[in-house]
């Protein structure tokens, strides 16, 4: 018997390779407008659009600013003209053209799919997100996605947890696992909403001071087992 009846799975870098994603829309869309596209640029972009969802995170900035804010700063910093709304625009759509999956992703859902109920939970941008669900194919394994933007609250606050809860029909809610990379939005939103969690790490991740996971997990075979309750490895931190 599974630990876990239902699994909520964070999005980028948890099972869609973002990374990935990330460069080849930033590579076509800075080749498009004829902007600086070197690796110094992608990493000056890079650094900007990490910082302002770092803020994000935090609860300091909104996400209709910070979409359009990453691409005003970057051609500040870069010395070059450019609408960074149509940017913005432009990005978004290219981003959700690639539903690129982290190795070995496809399969642990596969495995899980048989005997859990599987949510992808995500602060992303909805239209970017839909678009790269839909070219994934874990669309055929998962059959919930649930998007802060269209939620109402992102995580890490309770208020995004609780409508997911409800359209998945938790009545008990230490059947439930939240997975994901992410400290301070996915690990800490679980605890928020009384869930188990589960950080996933393989590159070890520094930790955040005062946030402690249930489980750690550095690849999907430690995943899968610690889910379907195979081993007797895992402790609780």
């Amino acid at each position: 018997m599974p630990r876990y009846d239902v699994v909520l799975f964070d999005a980028d870098n948890t099972l869609f390779d973002f990374d990935r994603s990330e460069r080849e829309a930033l590579a076509g869309l800075l080749r498009a407008h004829g902007l600086p596209g070197g690796a110094a640029d992608v990493a000056l972009y890079h650094k900007i659009n990490q910082g302002l969802w770092d803020r994000f995170d935090r609860g300091e900035v909104r996400r209709e600013w910070l979409v359009v804010e990453r691409f005003r700063a970057f051609l500040e910093a870069a010395g070059r003209q450019g609408d960074p709304r149509q940017l913005n625009r432009e990005y978004l759509r290219r981003l959700g053209e690639s539903g690129h999956l982290l190795p070995g992703a496809y399969d642990l859902c596969r495995s899980l799919a048989r005997c859990c109920t599987l949510a992808i939970v995500t602060n992303g941008v909805a239209v970017a997100q839909r678009g790269r669900f839909e070219r994934s194919p874990l669309k055929e394994l998962i059959p919930w996605l649930f998007i802060s933007e269209e939620v109402g609250a992102s995580k890490p606050d309770p208020a995004f947890f609780a409508p997911v809860l409800a359209a998945l029909g938790v009545a008990d809610r230490s059947r439930v696992l939240m997975v994901g990379d992410n400290l301070l939005t996915d690990i800490q939103g679980g605890a928020n909403a009384g869930l188990d969690t589960a950080w996933y790490r393989p590159g070890h991740a520094p930790r955040t001071a005062g946030i402690v996971p249930t489980y750690e997990a550095d690849s999907y075979r430690a995943l899968e087992a610690l889910i379907l309750n195979q081993t007797p490895e895992y402790r609780d931190k």
